[in-house]
């Protein structure tokens, strides 16, 4: 049987958003390499993780001794420290590292790690910030995920004046050009649910649309 090697993965930065990714990473069973200049913060990870070690990222001898490059994808999440951000990325880059996730702090802090050469730029300040944002303004939506600039997936639990009518009577796709992808009923989803089918008390739409015509979608189903 043909053996697939599990990805490596190494996280420099181990404040809260670094060390949930690296716990995280290591309890789905994959090799995680956690590194931070704080020796308090690379002792509470190290029973959580493969290898935690104090090192400085911007230095690079110190992440060519620790074989940097032979890690998949490494993520760069160091917080407020725009500039060793910035740094540490460029010596990534320059070491060959295969794919490079970098936290960003701001819009312009995004931009740049993008043309320094960072695969993928994440926000989780901001993105946790719109999802409570969302969650205040409609109590009913559960997720807000953005997938681009404008179009975004929503789960929605069903509110009770839905209950018992169908899609097809509900008829999103013609009121707001949006498309539910599924319906998750008792921890189940059925990725193709039937127009016909009555929604019950409990059932979660997921939904992808426009964003502005989410909003609208948001303000008339979010509230029971």
């Amino acid at each position: 049987m043909l053996q697939v090697a599990k990805k490596q993965y190494a996280v420099i930065g181990l404040g809260r958003f670094g060390s949930s990714v690296s716990k995280y990473l290591a309890e789905m069973g994959f090799e995680v390499l956690a590194v931070d200049e704080s020796a308090q913060r690379v002792q509470d990870v190290a029973n959580k993780v493969t290898h935690a070690v104090t090192a400085d990222s911007t230095d690079e001898e110190a992440m060519t001794s620790l074989g940097i490059r032979n890690f998949d994808v490494v993520v760069v999440a160091i917080g407020q420290d725009i500039q060793a951000s910035i740094l540490t990325t460029l010596i990534l880059k320059d070491l060959g590292v295969p794919y490079i996730i970098a936290k960003a702090q701001s819009e312009l802090h995004g931009k740049v790690l993008n043309k320094i050469g960072a695969d993928k730029v994440v926000f989780p300040e901001r993105d946790m910030g719109l999802r409570v944002a969302h969650h205040l303004i409609s109590p009913n939506i559960l997720e807000h995920i953005e997938l681009s600039a404008d179009y975004s997936i929503v789960e929605l639990v069903i509110p009770s004046f839905i209950i018992g009518k169908n899609l097809k009577q509900l008829d999103f796709r013609t009121k707001y050009h949006c498309n539910v992808l599924a319906v998750k009923r008792d921890d189940e989803l059925n990725i193709t649910p039937s127009p016909d089918e009555p929604l019950h008390e409990k059932d979660i739409l997921v939904i992808v649309g426009k964003n502005e015509l989410l909003t609208k979608l948001e303000q008339a189903y979010g509230e029971s």
